[in-house]
């Protein structure tokens, strides 16, 4: 969503003045721009656009054959004010794996807010995992994401986020002041699922019964393939990440969209674990292989 269109529970956040830079100047107007095609056998990388704070540094090749693109940031983390635009396209029969270098930070916010539109989009036979590291929200953070993924038939994506809800370390849980994630799962420009998350721990306490319960770190995986088989696909995946350190299931998404993965913890390691388990068995059943190794 455009900056001078926020999302209506951000809309009391718009006007309000960031005195370091405004929204939509250098540095705090990110943009980056993947584009993967499938030639001689291999995925190649063949666009890559990045403005500030995005950055990338080409892509590298594991043995099935997928690129894989670490996506950085000099600036730090996420502050107030900031917009920012992901875009990755992934041609017919191409393989690709975005990810990030290490955990995103949303700091603390006094004016404005954060934003992060990311647009994912897969040919036929194409195949895209976008899981970046953990979104780490600091106390009185105010942050909003849309995230589109539109697969076209006899392709498949694999979209994760897992959620660490402050510096647990430090004794932080759940002061942020905002947190929206906004899902739309499309095929051939045909809506599929609808998916919100919006928790204000001000207005509504997460940790109760039938929302996180004692948990704290939450996290999903989408698992988008519109013409498989996801009968069975579901049930392998659930039985992948059912038993293991952190409380996780997995579902069948309505109108053959695919399946979907939550997994909630005490802590980021237990619930990365079992959504990493869902993953590597989604992808073998999808592209027979299985997760790419994390070179960080």
């Amino acid at each position: 969503m455009a900056a001078d269109a926020p999302h209506p529970a951000f809309s009391e956040y718009a006007g309000e003045s960031v005195p370091q830079a405004a929204p939509g100047t250098a540095g705090k107007d990110g943009r980056l721009a993947l584009v993967f095609a499938r030639s001689d056998g291999e995925t190649r990388l063949v666009r890559d656009f990045a403005r500030a704070p995005f950055h990338v540094s080409g892509s590298l090749c594991h043995t099935d054959r997928t690129a894989t693109v670490y996506v950085q940031s000099p600036s730090g983390g996420v502050a107030q004010g900031d917009r920012r635009e992901v875009s990755v396209t992934v041609g017919p029969e191409a393989h690709a794996h975005v990810t990030t270098g290490s955990a995103t930070k949303v700091f603390s916010m006094a004016h404005n807010y954060a934003e992060s539109g990311v647009s994912l989009s897969v040919a036929p036979g194409g195949h895209l995992d976008y899981v970046p590291e953990p979104l780490i929200l600091h106390p009185d953070a105010r942050f909003y994401q849309s995230t589109t993924v539109d697969v076209a038939p006899g392709g498949s994506a694999v979209v994760g986020e897992l959620v660490v809800p402050g510096r647990l370390a430090r004794g932080e849980a759940f002061e942020f002041e905002r947190y929206y994630t906004r899902t739309r799962l499309r095929s051939e420009g045909r809506l599929l699922v609808a998916d919100d998350t919006h928790i204000r721990p001000g207005e509504a306490d997460p940790q109760v019964p039938g929302v996180l319960g004692s948990d704290r770190v939450f996290g999903h995986l989408y698992v988008v393939a519109p013409t498989a088989e996801e009968a069975g696909l579901s049930d392998a995946v659930h039985r992948a990440v059912a038993d293991g350190p952190a409380t996780a299931g997995a579902t069948r998404l309505p109108n053959d969209a695919g399946l979907l993965v939550r997994a909630t913890g005490e802590t980021a390691d237990p619930v990365r674990k079992q959504l990493r388990a869902g993953w590597t068995v989604a992808r073998q059943q999808l592209v027979g292989a299985e997760a790419p190794d994390r070179r960080k």
